[in-house]
């Protein structure tokens, strides 16, 4: 990695954001990525964003799903994001999750939770940028986010 590169992973870890998983069911069960890159997009028509990095093993099985639910992780979830992140092992073990009858799969006890489909993609550097078109979501005033920032999770206080 250039030193450009590695001053990039440094500041762009300045900016906090949320974490959310991103999740379907394949093959009867669940498959899924951690993702700190959500972002809301547009009101009308409904949509938010992820970005997905080429190196992915799990997008490229989640993508052609007819439908995918993207929970906003609470404060209290920090072990599901680890869990999620992991490049290896059981992604969903000892992480409580409901699936919907159309195969999205939501973590229980989350901020929000967003049922959607895959509108578009774009190809983007190293990553590729997903649009999902919203088809129904919630929230949990009561629960706070879970946030990342300088590469670790932290809580708002």
């Amino acid at each position: 990695m250039t030193v450009l590169g590695v001053d990039l992973r440094r500041v762009y870890g300045a900016y906090p954001t949320g974490v959310a998983v991103v999740a379907g069911l394949v093959g009867g069960r669940p498959a899924g990525i951690a993702a700190s890159s959500f972002v809301p997009v547009s009101l009308d028509p409904p949509l938010v964003s992820v970005c997905v990095a080429h190196t992915s093993t799990t997008w490229p099985l989640l993508r052609e799903l007819p439908r995918i639910g993207i929970s906003v992780l609470g404060a209290h979830q920090e072990h599901v994001g680890r869990r999620l992140g992991a490049r290896t092992g059981d992604r969903f073990a000892g992480v409580d999750w409901r699936a919907t009858p159309d195969g999205c799969v939501l973590v229980e006890g989350a901020s929000a939770w967003y049922d959607c489909t895959v509108e578009e993609q774009f190809r983007s550097g190293d990553h590729d940028i997903v649009v999902f078109r919203i088809h129904d979501l919630d929230a949990a005033s009561d629960v706070p986010p879970l946030v990342f920032h300088a590469s670790g999770f932290r809580r708002l206080d």
